[in-house]
């Protein structure tokens, strides 16, 4: 049994990871802990408040107690505010926290484009324009290429939580650019596990979504390969374990 840990920022789209866990071997179990999000705003101070250690680590003990291999911070936003810079002293801090391997969804996007070998990608961001531009620097930092930015200009995350398959649909075709390679649903507060394989056959293309990332981010840290491709091309790479 690989058991894999997530800190997550309040109630938005958490039953993402049920649907996750059905979907990986029968032997991976994801454990989800909910955090403090504190003022639910996407704005830079509030979002920087979000991440901050003191309510990340009040979380650890119950993941520690569940037998968690690896922990993931699962908010982009929370972690990509920060910088480059300070999303990894945040991962860092967070690891010397919880006595093990330790990653945030921002990262989980940067590691996830290399491992699918895309260098040009599309955001398509329900985020307010200026938050959304910080995910698109974070994403340069790391050696990404971004072709277009578009951002729905939301503030909350249980307005984002409470979006279907239509808003997740007409945003990624909106922010969809013919030379990006993939596309990019950043923010773990939007349901969007359920239409990755129908977002990547319209689009023709990877998409990437934050709890999508997430969970692969925390299987990476563990050393755990799955074949999954109802979760989109990110989950079928070689070397396979086959579901």
């Amino acid at each position: 049994m690989t058991a894999l840990g997530f800190l997550y920022p309040g109630h938005s789209a958490e039953d993402d990871y049920p649907r996750i866990e059905q979907l990986l071997s029968s032997d991976i179990r994801l454990d989800l802990v909910h955090t403090d999000i504190g003022e639910d705003a996407h704005r830079v101070d509030a979002l920087r408040a979000t991440g901050s250690p003191e309510r990340l680590a009040a979380g650890l003990e119950q993941l520690r107690l569940s037998g968690a291999e690896a922990v993931v911070w699962a908010c982009t936003s929370g972690s990509f505010a920060h910088g480059w810079e300070g999303a990894h002293e945040q991962v860092r801090g967070l690891a010397r926290a919880a006595g093990m391997p330790a990653s945030s969804t921002s990262f989980g996007f940067v590691h996830a484009l290399r491992e699918i070998e895309v260098r040009r990608v599309a955001v398509a961001a329900t985020y307010p324009d200026d938050v959304a531009e910080l995910f698109a620097g974070f994403l340069r930092a790391g050696g990404t290429e971004v072709t277009g930015v578009r951002g729905a200009g939301i503030v909350t995350a249980a307005e984002v939580g409470a979006w279907g398959e239509r808003e997740v649909f007409a945003l990624a075709r909106s922010a969809d650019t013919p030379d990006a390679e993939a596309l990019l649903l950043p923010g773990t507060a939007l349901h969007t596990v359920a239409h990755i394989p129908a977002l990547e056959k319209e689009l023709g293309k990877p998409v990437l979504t934050a709890n999508q990332v997430t969970a692969w981010e925390a299987l990476r840290l563990t050393g755990r390969r799955v074949n999954a491709p109802q979760l989109g091309a990110l989950f079928t790479r070689e070397p396979v374990v086959q579901v």
